[in-house]
């Protein structure tokens, strides 16, 4: 008996993930409504009687029901990468100029519609979905499984063979008919309506009960697979093959063969979006040839062989009330300008950065102007220009601040920056909290317990001047503060205490050095091995390593050259930090190809390209991605283009293969 009702579950299951492919994917249903209602009611029956053959991925997840009090966080086992932004033919063109120097023959191309939504990164074992995870910071996400597990145009189960293991990633979004009417029933129920689509669908993937958001019209768009053999020529090759076993794949992509045929399809769809169901804002481009793409890699923050083309942004015009002034952490000011609220891309925007004085400058910008205001990069607002019909007739100029908002020392401004500063960095209270609270948040040290505002009370309190005033702070100091129960001094401190375990290129991105950011730090930590050769190191072995510039370089050797910062560094060493590699990250790290410059190019065998390239790192040679003088080696891998291979000769550079590469280690 058992083994029928297993089997009729299975049977129900499998026609179940049938009719929803067919229905949200294909859009061509084989089965009325009624039908499938009917067959999911059996199945949910069959089901809550036994439960021995539960299914974490049967059709009937959709409906919800599952409860997430705390969404874990996870890191991503590969990272999801931002991509670089062009808003012209030109910045197309520079683009492709710039893969050419690399990329060897033939380059084809594909264009895919930017979705705004969510997005978000799939894994899949043996068919079936095993984790979702927001993007968060790139780094690592949210574990959101249940409420995506909910999404109907979503497979939980693929309809035939693909990849074993892989992930997929895509765009969460709410279809423009589905966020009007979830609105319309809002308005009727006297409830706020939701601001945008963007938003709402973000926030879905943060509710606690699934069966809440599977009431949600949450559509998943995919257009990226990673698996680690790479089992694909060319990226619309993958999702060609993805659209088959049931992934919703945007019909819209074009494999095209040139830049001009990328513009053609840009200015297309820049009419054509207005009639899509989803918000879209943008193409993304990428190089279709998967080992091309490998080739090209990623610089820190994005990859070479991708870009998105954003389409020229929503503009209205409101009026400029007031300019006030914000100090940042590094004592940079940023004048701000204060308007009458508008409504913009789907936000009320009340205020926009004025970037610096020259950008007043330029455009004349005044209070009490009416100005155009424009969302950059869809994010911050800024104004772009006056309508100087509008101008009021006694209209002075705008004079820029001369003194420190917050402290009113007197600003000042170096040849060749753009901002003016305010040089009183041990004063400006700002400046200070600023500081502490890069220091403790989430990527740098991740302090649990201790907040902006708490860290604000604390400097004013005069109970901390600087972060490593944090590691002496003790509990009968703060049990007095304001709100500050025992229970929150308890956490406050024990979150202190646990973030000396923290690694050392997170403490080294904590202490705020100009220009030193979350991947440079990373590179400087892998590079320096500890604190010490760091900053010991001259202008000339800071530039030598891979995507370090001259500007990080003087900022590095001006922190160094300030003694309060050494002090402070001392101090931390006392408390415990970690200012040098573990001895677990130390024992893969050899000195074999110090000083030596590595270019890898074409496809290996043995190892992947990024593993050879860990492989350099790890023994202490430094990875560049372009041929010059300076380079030791070449490996090269098959398919290593004739033009490389040219100038590898011409400057007489050793080409190694991926075995000589093996025996040098």
């Amino acid at each position: 008996m058992g083994h029928n009702i297993q089997q009729k579950i299975e049977n129900l299951r499998n026609t179940l993930h049938k009719y929803n492919y067919e229905y949200y994917v294909l859009d061509n249903a084989s089965v009325s409504d009624f039908e499938f209602d009917q067959l999911l009611k059996e199945l949910q029956t069959l089901e809550m009687s036994h439960p021995e053959f539960d299914d974490e991925n049967s059709p009937t997840q959709k409906v919800g029901g599952a409860i997430t009090k705390n969404f874990e966080t996870l890191v991503h086992k590969n990272r999801m990468y931002s991509l670089d932004n062009s808003y012209s033919k030109s910045d197309l063109l520079d683009w492709e100029k710039r893969i050419s120097k690399i990329i060897e023959g033939e380059i084809t191309y594909t264009c895919e519609l930017k979705y705004d939504g969510a997005s978000i990164n799939l894994t899949y074992e043996n068919g079936v979905l095993v984790k979702a995870v927001t993007r968060g910071d790139g780094v690592q996400g949210d574990d959101v499984t249940n409420n995506v597990k909910t999404i109907k145009s979503l497979p939980l189960k693929l309809q035939g063979d693909f990849v074993d293991n892989f992930e997929i990633r895509g765009e969460i979004i709410l279809p423009l008919e589905g966020f009007n009417q979830m609105n319309m029933s809002r308005a009727a129920l006297g409830e706020e309506t939701y601001k945008n689509p963007r938003n709402t669908a973000s926030g879905s993937l943060k509710l606690q009960d699934s069966a809440e958001v599977s009431k949600r019209p949450l559509d998943c768009l995919l257009y990226q697979v990673l698996s680690v053999n790479n089992e694909f020529d060319s990226h619309a090759q993958a999702l060609e093959k993805a659209r088959k076993v049931g992934f919703k794949v945007p019909e819209t992509i074009q494999v095209v063969q040139s830049i001009d045929e990328v513009v053609a399809f840009v200015e297309y769809w820049d009419k054509a979006r207005f009639d899509l169901p989803y918000e879209t804002d943008g193409i993304v481009i990428k190089v279709n040839n998967i080992r091309q793409q490998e080739e090209l890699g990623y610089t820190a923050k994005a990859p070479r062989w991708a870009i998105a083309y954003k389409f020229k942004a929503e503009q209205v015009s409101t009026l400029l009330n007031t300019i006030t002034y914000q100090v940042g952490r590094t004592g940079a000011i940023t004048p701000v300008a204060n308007l009458e609220p508008v409504q913009l891309a789907g936000t009320t925007v009340k205020r926009a950065s004025l970037h610096n004085a020259d950008q007043i400058a330029l455009h004349d910008i005044r209070v009490g102007d009416e100005v155009y205001v424009e969302k950059g990069g869809e994010i911050i607002p800024k104004i772009v220009g006056v309508d100087l019909s509008k101008r009021p007739q006694y209209s002075v100029p705008t004079r820029y601040a001369e003194n420190c908002p917050e402290c009113d020392t007197q600003l000042i401004r170096k040849e060749g920056d753009a901002k003016h500063y305010c040089p009183n960095d041990r004063g400006c209270m700002t400046q200070v909290a600023g500081r502490i609270i890069h220091f403790i948040s989430r990527k740098a040290m991740n302090v649990d317990g201790l907040g902006a505002e708490t860290v604000e009370l604390l400097c004013k309190e005069k109970l901390i001047e600087n972060y490593a005033d944090l590691y002496a702070l003790k509990i009968d100091e703060i049990l007095p503060l304001e709100r500050m129960a025992e229970k929150s001094a308890t956490n406050m401190i024990l979150g202190i205490d646990a973030s000396k375990q923290m690694p050392f290129e997170k403490v080294l991105f904590a202490l705020g050095i100009r220009f030193v950011g979350e991947t440079v730090a990373k590179k400087l930590a892998k590079s320096f091995k500890n604190i010490d050769v760091l900053l010991a190191a001259d202008f000339e072995t800071l530039i030598a390593v891979d995507e370090i510039g001259e500007r990080i370089a003087e900022s590095i050797i001006q922190f160094r050259n300030q003694p309060s910062n050494l002090l402070l560094i001392e101090r931390l060493k006392d408390y415990g930090l970690n200012f040098s590699l573990s001895e677990e990250e130390l024992k893969h790290q050899t000195d074999v190809l110090a000083g030596k410059i590595f270019v890898v190019s074409g496809v290996f065998h043995k190892v992947t390209r990024t593993e050879l390239k860990k492989l350099i790192e790890n023994n202490s040679g430094k990875v560049s991605s372009s041929i010059s003088k300076k380079t030791d080696f070449i490996v090269a891998g098959d398919q290593m283009g004739p033009s490389k291979l040219q100038k590898a000769t011409d400057l007489g550079i050793a080409i190694i293969s991926e075995d000589d590469f093996l025996k040098l280690i």
